[in-house]
C-alpha cells in the first residue's frame, strides 16, 4: 500500500478507491478523470484528450485542464477531512498552459503545500504521456463546516 504523510493524515490506496467511487454522475466522470497515487505517494489524476476535452482547434481545452486540476485538488482535500462534518469548496484555480496536447492522456500530480484548518492550497503539475510539463496550476480550497 502506497502512503504519503500530510501532517497527521496518510493518503492510501483506500482514499483513491473512495475518490473514484465518488465521481458517478459528475463532471469528473464525464471528462473521464481517474484518481491514483504515484510512486512518491502524491495524489494524482489522469484525463483523456478526446472529443470531451478538446477545443475546436483540436487541442486540449484550457478549461478541461483547469477542471482536471480543480478535481484533483478538491478531491484530495476531501480525502483529508471528515466528510460527515466538513465540505470542500474551491476558492481559486489558476492554470499556466505551457505545451499543447492533441491526444492521448494527461496526468496531473498534486502537492498539498498548505493544510490549514479552514484552507488547503495545492500545486498541481500536468504532464503529457511523454512526461513533458504541459501546465502548472494552483488551487485554493476552503474547508467549511456542514450545517447540522
Amino acid at each position: 500500500m502506497v502512503t504519503a504523510n500530510f501532517g497527521t493524515m496518510q493518503f492510501t490506496t483506500a482514499h483513491v478507491e473512495k475518490a473514484n467511487a465518488m465521481q458517478a454522475d459528475t463532471l469528473v466522470e464525464h471528462l473521464g478523470i481517474r484518481f491514483g497515487l504515484d510512486d512518491q505517494g502524491h495524489f494524482t489524476a489522469s484525463m483523456p484528450v478526446d472529443e470531451r476535452t478538446r477545443q475546436p482547434m483540436g487541442l486540449l481545452h484550457g478549461g478541461a485542464t483547469a477542471a482536471l486540476a480543480e478535481s484533483l485538488g478538491s478531491m484530495g482535500s476531501a480525502m483529508l477531512v471528515d466528510l460527515d462534518r466538513y465540505g470542500v469548496v474551491g476558492l481559486e484555480v489558476s492554470a499556466n498552459h505551457l505545451r499543447v496536447v492533441r491526444d492521448g492522456l494527461v496526468f496531473a500530480t498534486g502537492e498539498l503545500v498548505h493544510q490549514g484548518r479552514t484552507m488547503h492550497v495545492w500545486d498541481i503539475r500536468v504532464h503529457n504521456e511523454a512526461g513533458d510539463l504541459c501546465a502548472i496550476c494552483r488551487l485554493s480550497n476552503m474547508i467549511i463546516e456542514l450545517p447540522k
